[in-house]
């Protein structure tokens, strides 16, 4: 083996420490970018008056999927929350009873459970006030809650699976425990191991070159000061212009002209396939929906191939769905 001489041993100490030292500063830099980010937890957290039981999540499943529960016995959650659609329509505005069309895009109700405000204008704090509201609503199942209740407690297998859930409540089925079952089966439709999850654990392969450049991109340019937490919402509001909306947003439940035209944050988890974009939906090119948020809320120019990018990092955020068989019902 030939002998490295003392003279071309220093230069190459140098060279290795050298290296060693880019690794570190690589390193630590990355380090940076990833403590803006937090994997998705396997569950949400569990209100301490609804605890999640596997007869609460059964009961739910049923009511999400049962269309008896509406006025035209043809609409559920389901209708508007499509499992095969990443729990949500695809279409630009919700459409409901009689055909009437809402004025709003369907949020999916995936990871619904680790946000702070419920529906775009965040009248709903909790995901049980947010499970009566379209049932009642008039262009959605238009279904007065007394009514709906009657019509549960006509079935023999209602009767046994809300006693099952609630077995503490005299008079089980009520549409408080609606809500509270909706709620629970909610709280498990969760995506977890999604590439991103998995790079943030530690898998540094999990994620391709150009989707690693665009979460750099995305905290760079500031995305991440409203798009943070496990499901990449701070569920707050923000005012945003969107192409044709003529939405009054938060200032509907609030009154305060500084929230007209405000809409809760969206989750950024499985956006790449829960299009059309924007509270009216009027985007459905998830390229063009980045570049108008950059425009609008960061004021950044994003290039051709930072879009490429960032649209990139948004499709690792795509984690597994879940597997869910639509129940049988009475």
């Amino acid at each position: 083996m030939r002998k490295m001489t003392r003279a071309g041993f220093i230069p190459a100490l140098a060279g290795a420490l050298m290296a060693a030292g880019a690794v570190q500063a690589q390193d630590n830099d990355m380090a940076f970018y990833l403590d803006m980010f937090e994997p998705l937890p396997a569950l949400p957290p569990i209100p301490a008056d609804n605890s999640l039981t596997p007869e609460k999540i059964e009961l739910g499943k049923m009511l999400f999927f049962e269309p008896r529960i509406s006025s035209s016995g043809v609409i559920s959650c389901a209708t508007c929350h499509n499992p095969a659609l990443g729990w949500a329509d695809r279409i630009p505005r919700a459409v409901g009873h009689l055909g009437q069309e809402g004025s709003r895009n369907t949020p999916t109700v995936l990871n619904a459970g680790f946000l702070d405000a419920q529906f775009w204008d965040g009248r709903e704090a909790t995901l049980e006030g947010q499970a009566l509201g379209p049932i009642a609503a008039d262009i959605e199942m238009a279904m007065d809650l007394d009514e709906a209740v009657a019509r549960l407690q006509e079935f023999e297998t209602y009767r046994a699976h809300f006693a099952e859930a609630f077995p503490d409540d005299p008079d089980p089925i009520n549409a408080d425990n609606v809500a509270q079952a909706i709620a629970s089966f909610e709280r498990t439709l969760n995506t977890p191991n999604s590439p991103f999850d998995r790079y943030l654990r530690g898998d540094v392969n999990a994620m391709t070159e150009d989707q690693v450049a665009g979460m750099r991109l995305f905290v760079d340019v500031g995305c991440v000061a409203c798009h943070n937490g496990p499901a990449l919402s701070d569920s707050n509001f923000h005012v945003f212009d969107a192409p044709g909306s003529e939405d009054d947003g938060r200032f509907v439940v609030t009154g305060d002209d500084f929230d007209r035209g405000a809409f809760r944050t969206p989750t950024l988890r499985n956006v790449a396939v829960t299009y059309p974009y924007f509270n009216n939906g009027s985007v459905e090119s998830l390229h063009e929906a980045v570049f108008m948020m950059g425009d609008q809320m960061t004021g950044y120019d994003f290039s051709d191939d930072e879009l490429d990018q960032v649209v990139a990092f948004l499709h690792a955020l795509t984690g597994e769905m879940p597997a869910v068989m639509p129940p049988a019902l009475p």
